[in-house]
């Protein structure tokens, strides 16, 4: 499994609930743009709409900018294939007050290109600070451990 691209900020910004895999439909420019880490994750999300789910705002640039058709949309949405099972669980879940669906990250899997996304709720302002002095304590314990030796 070879990760092509991630949301770090997600992990920061939500707390995620849930993971899910889904393939993706995608032109044949798309792919060779994905794996050669032509995709941006930031600001996309999943929606669903008529028992299908879409992944929205994704940023693939074209393979060959110069070569790409007079029509592609780098940001068009693009259909997750998901079971129908998968899809009507997810659509009672993301009903629910303050849970989203957001990519998490992209990566190859047996020659597939696949999504990790999850079903998430967005932290507090004071969760994400929280956060950072928990981490910076660690660094600073992990610091006063290495000099002692």
């Amino acid at each position: 499994m070879t990760v092509l691209a991630e949301n770090k900020k997600a992990y920061f910004n939500y707390e995620i609930l849930e993971k899910f895999e889904a393939g993706i439909s995608l032109l044949g420019q798309e792919v060779k743009s994905i794996k050669t880490r032509g995709v941006n994750l930031a600001g996309s999300y999943v929606v669903l709409r008529n028992n299908e789910a879409f992944w929205v705002g994704a940023k693939i640039s074209p393979y060959q900018p110069k070569n790409a058709p007079a029509d592609y949309n780098p940001e068009r949405s693009r259909k997750l294939l998901l079971k129908k099972k998968e899809i009507k669980y997810l659509t009672g879940k993301a009903q629910q007050k303050g849970l989203t669906l957001l990519p998490l990250k992209v990566y190859t899997k047996v020659a597939r290109i696949k999504l990790e996304f999850g079903l998430a709720r967005g932290k507090k302002k004071f969760d994400k600070k929280e956060l950072i002095k928990k981490r910076e304590a660690d660094r600073e314990i992990q610091r006063a451990l290495k000099t002692g030796d």
